[in-house]
């Protein structure tokens, strides 16, 4: 074999490799026990400084079995910076406001966490702390995710005889997946009005109105469930392109779970909108089968389980940003910003101009 030959057939054989198998059953096998520590940094820089300029950063303080948030620093030329956090949820994040005039206003902050993978036993039954009244929120409905009317007909009829929470979880969960996709062009993570979407039958989106879903029909039927707002932070130890951060910048790697708690297990691990990213973006045709391999696994795992390389910021919802003369955000993921003119476009990343890098810290 010459040279060239030799080369050529190495670099197919190098991209086969870093590919899914598809010929095979895949592996998905998120395994929790091994801590690992992560460097989250959100730089921004407003361009556009009319007025008092504010800006708000989400601060990762879900504090679980399977997430340990560490240290936050900030610093920047903002006459103030502080962390302020919301008594209901339980949200934080750092708010910064300059001085009118300030040219060029600058903020950064340098959060420390630690992440794990996550997988139910469901072989082992627990009797979870929680207590109905700590529970009630989390069947109560949001403005974007009521748990009336057709969501919660639409619930009814998929746990149609399905007795315990468990088999009532999982036909929600199935249903998402067999229901509605991934759609690519939505900006962001969706907006996650669940009700326009069974309304209208276009059961297309992105975590956040997946997910959402999810959320909503499992809360509309008693089961308390939440969503979890973070990002991406490493690549998959799986292989899965579209389950993990493609290079440090994150900046648009935003992604939302879901968890449901159930009587005999507490809070567990949802994630249907990660199995319609996969079938979607996976390979560079859309998957249309859960029974093919490389959705075989992510589809049975991401019921009961997910992989540490993604942070949890909060669960909130409905969120007034402190100090903000703008409307109500139905979530917390993005950074935020606002000047004379109103609310900055935080999907837009390259003109509210702002950059999030990970790192993991393996010393």
């Amino acid at each position: 074999m010459d040279r060239r030959n030799f080369l050529t057939t190495a670099a197919a054989a190098a991209a086969a490799m870093s590919l899914p198998r598809t010929g095979s059953a895949q592996t998905f096998t998120p395994v929790p026990g091994r801590w690992r520590t992560f460097e989250l940094v959100t730089r921004i820089e407003l361009t556009k400084p009319d007025g008092t300029p504010r800006a708000w950063i989400p601060i990762p303080v879900v504090d679980t079995a399977w997430q340990k948030p560490g240290s936050n620093q900030w610093a920047g030329n903002a006459k103030t910076m502080e962390q302020i956090s919301d008594p209901k949820y339980g949200s934080s994040l750092l708010y910064a406001e300059w001085n009118e005039g300030e040219k060029v206003p600058v903020v950064e902050l340098t959060s420390r966490f630690q992440t794990q993978d996550r997988m139910q036993d469901w072989s082992q039954k627990i009797t979870p702390p929680e207590t109905a009244a700590m529970l009630a929120m989390w069947t109560q409905p949001t403005e974007l995710i009521p748990t009336d009317g057709i969501v919660r007909k639409t619930a009814n009829e998929i746990i149609k005889g399905r007795k315990t929470d468990v088999e009532q979880a999982r036909a929600l969960y199935d249903w998402v997946v067999e229901n509605s996709y991934r759609e690519p062009t939505v900006r962001g993570c969706g907006v996650g009005d669940i009700k326009v979407m069974l309304e209208t039958g276009n059961m297309g989106g992105k975590c956040a109105d997946l997910n959402a879903l999810f959320v909503g029909m499992a809360r509309s039927v008693g089961i308390p469930a939440r969503d979890v707002y973070g990002i991406r932070v490493a690549k998959s130890a799986f292989g899965y392109k579209a389950l993990g951060a493609g290079s440090s910048d994150v900046t648009r790697a935003q992604h939302c779970r879901a968890e449901a708690w159930l009587k005999d297990y507490g809070w567990v691990a949802m994630d249907p909108a990660d199995v319609l990213k996969v079938m979607r973006e996976e390979t560079p045709e859309w998957i249309k089968s859960t029974s093919n391999n490389l959705i075989v696994p992510v589809n049975a795992k991401l019921f009961g389980g997910w992989e540490g390389n993604w942070v949890g910021f909060n669960t909130a919802h409905d969120v007034a940003l402190p100090h903000s003369k703008g409307a109500k955000l139905g979530f917390l993921m993005y950074p935020q910003g606002e000047n004379a003119e109103g609310r900055l476009d935080a999907l837009d990343p390259d003109n509210f101009k702002y950059r999030i890098t990970a790192r993991e810290i393996t010393t």
